[in-house]
Parts: C-alpha cells; sequence; structure tokens
C-alpha cells in the first residue's frame, strides 16, 4: 500500500495579473496548508491572456469551482454576457454567420433539411432565421442566467462573460488576500537550478532568492520563468497563421449587446467586444497593412500597436516549473481564446497538482495534455484561415487533424470529436458554419425523412417561444442585478 506523499510547502506564482492571481487561488485552495506566494513582475502589455476582458463558457464553470460567483463579477467587476458571437464576411463578401455556445445547439445544422429550410442556407445573405435560442434571445435583447431548474427553456443555454479587466483583478487580489496569499513586488532575476532540470530558488529584486517546491510561470510570453531553463524549447506558428501585430482601439462609450462581432478584412481582420463599462475593438494585421488603411478599417480611436510572434512552448512543464498562459502559448486573440486557454491550463495543473517531490509520469501528462490544448486553439484559427473569405492569405500550413476535421465537415457534415478541443463538437460545427464552411451530408442525411426535418423545425419554434415568454429584457434583469 503506497504511503501519502508530502505536499508542496510553498509555491511561487510569477506575475501578478489576472491569470497569476486566480492560479494563486486555485493553489490555495488546492493545498490549503501550502504557503502561496505571488510575485507581481512588472506587467507585459503583450501578455494577452492577463488584458483579456472576456474568455469562453469553461471559465463561468472554473469561477465557480474557486467560490467566486457570477453575481459578484456582475456587481463588482463590470460582468455582462455573450451569447452568440456574429462572423461577417467569412463566408465570402456580403455573407456573415452567427455561433452559438453550448452541446446542444440547435440539432437542425445536423440534418440535410437545415440547408433548405427559410429560404436558404445558414450563413447567406438572405437572412435565414435563427439557428439557436441564443441568437433567438441576442437578436431580441432578451436575457437572464438560467436558473438551472430542469423545465426551464434555458436549461442547455451556455454563455460567456465579459468584465472590466482591473475590476475583475481587484475582486481576485481581494479574495487572494482572504485566503492568506503571499505577494511581493519586484522584477526577477536569475534563477539557481536545482540540478533536476528546475529551479531551486528564485531571485527576486528587493526579496533576495525565494525557495519554493513548485513554481508557476504567468509572466507572458517572455517566460520569464521557463525561458531560463536549459530544455527551454518553443514552437513557431508562423506558417499557420497570418497575423503579426494587433491595433488597438481606445475603449469606446459602452454598449449593452449580447452578441460581439469578428469581421473578415483584406488585410486581417477586427473583433469588437460590447461591455457595460466600453466597448472595445482590436485588430489582427498581417505583414505589409498600411498604417491608413488599418486606422481607417478599425472604427475607433488607436490606442495602440502590438507586435505578434504567435508560437508556443514544447513543452509547458520543465523541472518543477509550470507555464500558463501566454508564457505557454502565444497568439492571436481571434475568438477570445486566450484567457480560456489558461484557464483550462490551470484546470489541468490543478487535476495533476504534485506533492513536494514532482512525480515524471504526471508532468508527462501534463504536457501531453497541455500540447493537445495548444494545438487545438492553433487549429481553430487555422479553421478561420481556411474560410471561403479568407482565400486572399493564401495557403497555410495545416495540421493532419485541421484537415481531417475540415474533410469529414464538408464531405459528411460531421466534425470529429478532439481531445483537448476548447469548444464542444457541436460548438465546432456551429463555428464552421458560421464561418462559411458548406457542410456536407453523410448517408444518414440522404437517408433522412424531411419530415424529422420539419418537426424538429416546429420543436425549436415552440423552445424559442417559450423561451422570450419566460426571459425579461437584459437591460431590466441587468438593472434589477445592480440593485436599481
Amino acid at each position: 500500500m503506497s504511503e501519502p506523499r508530502e505536499l508542496p510547502r510553498r509555491i511561487v506564482v510569477a506575475g501578478a495579473g489576472q491569470l497569476g492571481v486566480l492560479a494563486a487561488i486555485a493553489l490555495k485552495r488546492a493545498v490549503p496548508p501550502c504557503e502561496v506566494l505571488v510575485v507581481a513582475t512588472p506587467p507585459d502589455p503583450a501578455a494577452l491572456a492577463d488584458s483579456a476582458p472576456t474568455a469562453l463558457p469553461f471559465t463561468n464553470r472554473l469561477h465557480d469551482r474557486l467560490g467566486i460567483g457570477e453575481e459578484r463579477l456582475v456587481r463588482e467587476a463590470g460582468g455582462s454576457h455573450r451569447l452568440v458571437v456574429r462572423y461577417l464576411g467569412w463566408g465570402g463578401a456580403g455573407r456573415e454567420g452567427v455561433a452559438a455556445y453550448g452541446a446542444t445547439i440547435d440539432a437542425r445544422l445536423k440534418t440535410g433539411f437545415a440547408r433548405d429550410w427559410g429560404g436558404g442556407a445558414r450563413g447567406a445573405s438572405t437572412a435565414p432565421p435563427p439557428g439557436s435560442l441564443g441568437e433567438v434571445l441576442a437578436g431580441e435583447a432578451r436575457f437572464a442566467p438560467p436558473s438551472g431548474g430542469a423545465d426551464s427553456p434555458l436549461v442547455d443555454l451556455d454563455y460567456a462573460l465579459r468584465w472590466n479587466v482591473p475590476a475583475y483583478r481587484d475582486l481576485l487580489v481581494g479574495e487572494a488576500q482572504r485566503l492568506g496569499v503571499d505577494y511581493r513586488r519586484g522584477a526577477v532575476g536569475a534563477v539557481r537550478p536545482d540540478g533536476a532540470g528546475g529551479i531551486a530558488a528564485l531571485a527576486v529584486e528587493g526579496a533576495g532568492g525565494i525557495e519554493a517546491d513548485l513554481f508557476v510561470d504567468c509572466t507572458g510570453p517572455a517566460a520569464m520563468l521557463l525561458s531560463q531553463l536549459p530544455e527551454a524549447r518553443r514552437e513557431d506558428w508562423r506558417g499557420a497563421l497570418p497575423v503579426r501585430g494587433l491595433l488597438y482601439g481606445r475603449p469606446a462609450e459602452p454598449l449593452l449587446n449580447l452578441e460581439d462581432r469578428v469581421t473578415l478584412l483584406p488585410f486581417g481582420w477586427r473583433a469588437e467586444l460590447a461591455g457595460r463599462d466600453a466597448r472595445h475593438a482590436v485588430m489582427g494585421l498581417r505583414d505589409g497593412t498600411s498604417e491608413a488603411a488599418a486606422l481607417a478599417a478599425l472604427g475607433a480611436e488607436p490606442g495602440g500597436m502590438l507586435a505578434l510572434e504567435q508560437g508556443c512552448a514544447a513543452q509547458a512543464w520543465l523541472g518543477n516549473v509550470v507555464a500558463l498562459g501566454d508564457a505557454a502559448a502565444h497568439f492571436e486573440p481571434l475568438g477570445w481564446l486566450n484567457l480560456d486557454l489558461a484557464h483550462r491550463q490551470l484546470a489541468l495543473l490543478l487535476e495533476l497538482l504534485p506533492g513536494r517531490r514532482v512525480d515524471p509520469r504526471e508532468r508527462a501528462e501534463f504536457n501531453r495534455r497541455a500540447a493537445l490544448m495548444a494545438g487545438r486553439v492553433r487549429d481553430l484559427l487555422g479553421a478561420h484561415y481556411a474560410a471561403p473569405g479568407a482565400a486572399h492569405f493564401g495557403q497555410l500550413e495545416r495540421s493532419a487533424e485541421l484537415a481531417r476535421t475540415l474533410d469529414q465537415y464538408t464531405r459528411r457534415g460531421r466534425t470529429p470529436f478532439l481531445e483537448e478541443a476548447p469548444l464542444h463538437v457541436q460548438e465546432y460545427s456551429a463555428l464552421l458554419d458560421a464561418i462559411g464552411h458548406r457542410a456536407g451530408e453523410g448517408p444518414l442525411g440522404h437517408a433522412a425523412d424531411p419530415r424529422e426535418g420539419e418537426a424538429a423545425a416546429a420543436a425549436f419554434a415552440a423552445r424559442a417561444r417559450a423561451a422570450l415568454q419566460s426571459t425579461p429584457p437584459y437591460a431590466a434583469w441587468l438593472q434589477r442585478a445592480l440593485g436599481g
């Protein structure tokens, strides 16, 4: 019978942005007797996970797990909800599509009838009927978080949250302090190796050497800890993803909206994010984009530029150092996947959290799954550049998994299951549909009775009516949630 292993005595989290603070909260909750210390390194503006004002639905469940209630995020961090993302131009000029969240997105997307009902294919410029409850509710500006009751019309609805980044981080800092997380401010210097491929102590300006059993690198793309280890290697994604720079707009007047938008441009894309406190716009730019063209397309006062070298760590866990967020994978914020990936990595670390001594098997499994997570994000971004409207980006590298996914979807109308993918299979299918990939029809689709599709459409219409009747205007719900 095996003996229980010794718990870590101290864990150091380098980086005090919203990712590092949440990681410290998670680790303190996972191992309460352990000392958890956050080292506040100088903030890196290129750390996209730390500056992200939104994530995907996975983050909502992680917050719940860590005791950070959604009501608090709404009341204290400027929280608001996103039900769908509207994609413009990805299917071709004048075309748009809408992608919702959740594993039970309208089943009509899986039938032959879906491509013909309502007078046209989804994503065509003929404005077909909505394809999900999220789209129905967003179109009518009605929403309230589902109660969770089995009889609720919204029981299967999933959604994402947005927030004000400084307010959100302040909320997390307060929670970390309440849990007893320690804090040091200072730049990271050289590390003292432990002789086993990791770090024995970390030099911090003004605090001397700090020893720990586990170091978590949340310092951004510089990866100040991981990059100092001799085995650190980086994989380059430039052949698969064409964006080389980001142009940010200054926050504009607030916009209360249940959808966000991503527009394809000749030289990149523009993402527009609504919010209670401000609207945000960011553009991804390929090489050679003229400043005049970029500023004209931004639609906001320019707020800053950022060069982008997309790629990931070959191994995110070396020795006793684990990299999360941009320290592990740095990529364009198309689809707001940066913080989602970081939170999935954090959840994986909690699942495989080592004792005082790292078990190589746990480290190997983390690296295997973290590499899959990063690769799936790269492929999901790559699926955008394989869309019909994005042909002007030329032929980019595609992994075997992405090639197989596009082949299966366009020939058979199915999306294969991919381990550690950021989206459910149904969500991935809805996204491919929204960005203009034409779904094929497999043998079952040919054999389907058209009456089944009509019945599915009628059932969906009934669910949509029930959802609208039971849901208040979003502005009214928000006003009540904020206490008037």
